[in-house]
């Protein structure tokens, strides 16, 4: 039974927070931000990455949010204020996309467009084969069907991994150099700094990744049942909706050989390549914000 609650706007960011319960019983937040202006638009749903959250669209939410549309983004559960999991093989796509549909239905979100960052977009995909009236068109984030095994390698090399002496925000700034400065090459103290702030949580415990270390656990074998032929789920999404791929010029993740599989699927998909950047843009770049705001002018 789907239990929606909201709590009071925080002021500083302009987003309402709101809480749901899982059919399993698990507390799940998400944070809305209303659209500014009047006409009537459709929402956006933003889902993060494997091991982020929301936080990762505090500065992309507030843009989409001036164009007019709502802006609606969870953190999956596991991740940020939402509840683990008891029970790690309900870490999988089929479970998020099910939360997902569980939060739109109790926001009477009949029909949206989504943006996907890397799991995310996996879980869009999933999410057209459930629900395919409720994805009107999608952008995807740096992911595709295929995914390189390069990028994968270096995903699995940190995700899951507890660090160790992480002091403070310092410390917590230089593990998130060390395990993203191959993606963000151009970052400063400042950049690096902003970006532990959302990976990381103040605790009783001191600061603490900002996810459940068992997520992974489902995707950790190649005979995972997690791990799934992704190929029909992007044919079902990219059937007769518009599609954007937003890519990092250096990503590890999604290559070229990668891209054109893509494109040979969907010869109208729209594309931007977002230079000196790798797995995954943060959508605040120019090239992809510019692209993104383009993307969302020509939808209802």
């Amino acid at each position: 039974m789907l239990s929606l609650h909201r709590s009071p706007a925080n002021a500083a960011t302009h987003f309402e927070e709101r809480w749901w319960s899982s059919d399993d019983s698990l507390r799940l937040y998400a944070r809305d931000y209303a659209g500014s202006g009047g006409g009537i638009h459709l929402p956006v749903v933003c889902l993060h990455g494997l091991t982020r959250n929301s936080a990762d669209f505090e500065g992309v939410a507030p843009y989409i949010a001036a164009t007019g549309r709502r802006v609606i983004v969870p953190d999956i559960r596991g991740r940020g204020l939402s509840d683990h999991d008891a029970d790690p093989k309900n870490y999988h796509l089929w479970t998020y996309a099910k939360d997902v549909l569980d939060l739109c239905d109790g926001l009477g979100i009949a029909r949206a467009i989504f943006i996907g960052t890397s799991m995310g977009g996996l879980t869009t995909m999933v999410l057209s084969t459930l629900r395919p009236a409720l994805i009107k068109a999608a952008v995807l984030n740096d992911v595709g069907p295929v995914l390189s095994a390069k990028g994968l390698t270096r995903i699995a090399g940190y995700a899951g991994k507890s660090p160790s002496k992480i002091r403070g925000w310092h410390d917590a700034a230089d593990y998130a150099r060390l395990h993203n400065e191959v993606a963000f090459p151009d970052y400063d103290h400042k950049d690096w700094m902003a970006f532990a702030r959302r990976l990381f949580r103040e605790s009783d415990d001191g600061l603490k990744l900002a996810y459940d270390p068992a997520i992974t656990i489902p995707v950790s074998t190649p005979t995972s049942p997690a791990v799934y032929d992704m190929m029909p789920l992007y044919m079902s999404l990219s059937t007769g909706r518009p599609l954007l791929l937003v890519r990092g010029a250096i990503s590890d993740l999604i290559e070229d050989h990668e891209v054109r599989v893509m494109e040979g699927i969907s010869p109208d998909l729209k594309r931007v390549d977002v230079e000196g950047v790798g797995h995954a843009p943060m959508l605040t770049e120019g090239s992809a914000r510019a692209a993104v705001v383009e993307f969302l002018q020509d939808l209802p």
